[in-house]
């Protein structure tokens, strides 16, 4: 194919964007546009896999029943993203198997927050609350996408992840409305994931090697900072209804603006923990390639039950 005709296809596929259409897998894309969406979604997926982890090890600690009922059902929630976020990148050419590969290889990068250890019960609360609010902010941005698998794979996780939210408000509002040491514990929890969920929304967009074309394709329709200042300008008068503070000074509201100022995380800090160099990484990479190896008799079972079906 000659450059006019290459350009010619460019300029029908950023027509189609313009109008609002969305791109379906058979549909003609630039590869740059389908190795984005390898990236952001492999990412993405991996994030929920591996997000299972940090409240998953509460399960058998939960206070009671009730939480320990919500807090299975919102891990196997996670799991089941990931499946449908796997799903949706092989639409673009690239298997999940691959994926996999990769990311028990520590070769694929996954969300920052996930590497940061949960010493105590107020973390999964502050993590349904904080860490699920950051990420609804953006998956409903990521809604609107214009690759149809991926928005429509975003409007069910978005249906789910907003119960999460409530599930991990409602286990904070129990323990402010507790002990001195319960209020504590959710204090000294808000204090060390304020500024790893700040991070998830990505660097700033100077930093950022991806956002032009992202946006540009409206993969994404909202910058790193737009959602960024959006969760700040959400969350903090929640939590400071709650009585509880926030750990940045700064942190006020702008009357000029509208908007609450607050200082940037550590962009050093976010660079090493997503390429491998996080307080948890390596324990969270060592359970995942622990539970590939346990399922491993699964997946032969599975593969010679198709076999046997196939050649019946």
């Amino acid at each position: 194919m000659n450059e006019k005709d290459q350009e010619a296809l460019l300029g029908a596929f950023e027509a189609r964007i313009e109008r609002g259409e969305k791109i379906e897998p058979g549909d003609w894309m630039p590869e740059d546009y389908r190795k984005t969406l390898i990236r952001m979604i492999g990412q993405h997926a991996h994030s929920e896999i591996v997000g299972q982890l940090p409240e998953g090890k509460w399960i058998p600690f939960a206070p009671g029943f009730r939480r320990k009922l919500t807090l299975i059902a919102k891990v196997q929630d996670e799991a089941g993203h990931g499946q449908l976020l796997y799903r949706a990148a092989e639409t673009l050419g690239k298997s999940r198997e691959l994926m996999l590969e990769e990311l028990l290889a520590g070769k694929a990068k996954y969300a920052n927050v996930f590497n940061y250890p949960t010493p105590t019960w107020a973390d999964v609360g502050v993590i349904g609350w904080l860490v699920d609010t950051a990420a609804v902010i953006n998956q409903t941005m990521l809604a609107q996408t214009s690759y149809g698998p991926y928005g429509r794979a975003m409007k069910r996780i978005c249906y789910e992840e907003s119960f999460h939210i409530k599930q991990g408000y409602d286990s904070v509002v129990a323990l402010v409305k507790g002990t001195p040491a319960q209020r504590a514990m959710v204090q000294d929890s808000i204090n060390r994931w304020w500024y790893p969920t700040l991070m998830m929304s990505g660097p700033p967009d100077t930093l950022s090697t991806h956002t032009n074309l992202s946006m540009r394709w409206k993969i994404k329709t909202k910058t790193n900072e737009q959602v960024r200042q959006e969760f700040v300008d959400l969350i903090v008068p929640q939590i400071r209804a709650l009585g509880m503070e926030i750990p940045d000074k700064v942190c006020q509201l702008d009357r000029s603006t509208g908007h609450y100022r607050y200082t940037q995380p550590d962009w050093e800090e976010l660079r090493r923990v997503v390429n491998g160099d996080g307080p948890c990484n390596k324990e969270r990479l060592d359970v995942r390639r622990k539970a590939h190896a346990d399922g491993q008799w699964v997946r032969e079972a599975l593969a010679a039950h198709a076999s046997k079906s196939q050649a019946a």
